[in-house]
């Protein structure tokens, strides 16, 4: 380990780690660490009577790393201050070089930090607290701009809309609707492809439970941030617990439709995401083999995750499945003519593709400070640790996603435009794209991978979590929609 000072001309002033390491065109190996290890000694603890001063338990342990010439390698010199320049060109390949590590060990004593409370200094040394509450409002502001447009139109518009539309009890009145009414023997009719609409929301469903869950783990502290793996063991083991809502939610919407298929609505929820999930781990883990890597999953443990999925997984999808088609059909509020009304021409703002680009703008913008340290925490190696920020936002996420969706499928109704299904689903699903964007330029301006192969995996790990993330976001914002439309449409009286 150490640090490469390149010849540029951008005004790179040197190693970070040290800017005393600042000659270009030279390697400066960390050949040295100072390591000191703060303990709590229980002098004053009812844990303690057993150590006497012997020992304690340990609050932390701050390791800085540092480069040092040792030119007397048998009696090394740790306070010296040179540092051990390598030029760049200088060793031809295959040539060997002795180089002499060491280190110091300093003990302190601190007795007014609780072993409990030992994670509590990496929050009072880190500067993005601030951040992270200026992320919070931003959010919030957003939050409160959208419920305040909610409101508006719950309380004023719709109120009116509802009471008019009640007053009108003979037939030419009743030829005089307009606006969402005019639609209401079409807005339930079944969408195209309602099988993977199904499959796709009820794979959604299972997402956010996973998410919400890890997320409530991770707040209460059952997850420490110690255990890196932790949070990612408990987000696959619910993932594979929860096949069961999955499996019920996707048959309900797909009987709902009108849809017989349910052998086929059953297979592809509990194979289409997941099994494009893991055909994605895959090939980047082959690569990870073919380059030798450490970071490989070995493949004993891709054959248990196998297990996991169809031995466990794929059952309770079945299960699922089993009581959601036991159960009678979605009754809607109001009937489907036979014959579909003709949708008048649309402005632009009330076209399809502009509707869903403006529709995950502003989800987007909730979470964008939060995803930098995210990204940060996954491939910068740095610890994360704010989950109480996190569940937060991912709670401003959700009430985001709804109020956008239910805003925009508002204006599309009182345009005349009932083809609600897909586009509500979209319309929240949209932010996995900026999430996307995001993230290539992420790489673009904070990371410096040259090779192919960390590119490709960067993307395919990239891709994976966008993919979840259109899931996520795409089912909130469809049952967010669909609430709205089944209530405005159960008020309203209808020949």
């Amino acid at each position: 380990m150490g640090c490469l000072v390149r010849r540029r001309s951008d005004g790179d002033e040197g190693c970070p780690m040290n800017l005393r390491y600042n000659n270009p065109g030279h390697y400066y190996p960390f050949n040295h660490v100072d390591l000191t290890i703060t303990y709590h000694s229980g002098a004053t603890e009812e844990w303690g009577v057993g150590f006497r001063e012997n020992g304690g338990r340990i609050i932390s342990v701050k390791v800085v790393p540092s480069s040092i010439n040792h030119r007397n390698p048998s009696a090394p010199d740790c306070s010296s201050k040179e540092p051990l320049e390598i030029e760049a060109n200088a060793l031809a390949a295959g040539q060997k070089i002795n180089i002499t590590y060491t280190y110091s060990v300093k003990f302190m004593p601190n007795d007014t930090i609780k072993w409990s409370s030992r994670w509590d200094y990496i929050l009072e040394s880190m500067p993005h607290t601030n951040i992270q509450w200026f992320s919070i409002l931003n959010s919030l502001v957003i939050v409160l701009f959208l419920s305040g447009m909610v409101a508006m139109i719950m309380l004023r518009t719709l109120h009116k809309d509802i009471a008019r539309y009640n007053q009108m009890e003979c037939g030419e009145d009743a030829q005089e609707e307009f606006g969402w009414k005019l639609v209401h023997g079409d807005v339930f009719r079944p969408p195209r492809k309602g099988m993977l609409l199904s499959v796709l929301l009820g794979s959604g469903v299972q997402v956010f439970f996973m998410t919400l869950v890890t997320l409530a783990f991770a707040c209460l502290g059952f997850l420490s941030p110690a255990n890196r793996g932790a949070l990612m063991t408990c987000a696959m083991v619910l993932f594979v617990l929860l096949g069961t809502p999955a499996g019920y939610v996707s048959s309900r919407i797909y009987k709902s439709f009108g849809g017989i298929k349910w052998k086929s609505n059953v297979m592809l929820t509990s194979m289409l995401s997941p099994g494009l999930v893991f055909s994605l781990f895959f090939i980047m883990n082959l690569v990870l083999w073919g380059k030798g890597s450490s970071g490989a999953v070995p493949f004993s443990t891709l054959i248990a995750l196998l297990a996991l999925w169809f031995g466990v997984s794929v059952p309770l999808t079945f299960v699922g499945a089993y009581f959601g088609f036991r159960k009678r059909s979605l009754e809607h509020p109001v009937r489907t003519n036979q014959i579909p009304r003709q949708i008048p021409d649309q402005s632009i703002y009330t076209q399809p593709i502009p509707g869903i680009i403006m529709g995950g703008v502003l989800p987007f913008g909730c979470i964008f400070i939060q995803l930098f340290f995210i990204l940060n925490s996954i491939w910068s190696s740095q610890m994360y640790y704010m989950f109480g920020f996190l569940f937060l936002v991912f709670i401003i996420l959700v009430i985001t996603c709804s109020e956008t969706t239910i805003l925009l499928c508002y204006f599309h109704l009182c345009a005349e435009d009932y083809h609600w299904w897909w586009r509500s689903f979209l319309t929240s699903g949209f932010t996995a794209v900026y999430l996307f964007i995001y993230c290539c330029h992420y790489f673009a301006t904070k990371l410096s991978i040259e090779d192919a192969a960390s590119t490709f995996l960067y993307f395919g790990y990239t891709s994976i979590m966008v993919f979840l993330f259109f899931l996520l976001t795409g089912s909130i914002g469809f049952f967010a929609c669909f609430w709205f439309i089944r209530k405005i449409y159960s008020v309203v009286k209808v020949d």
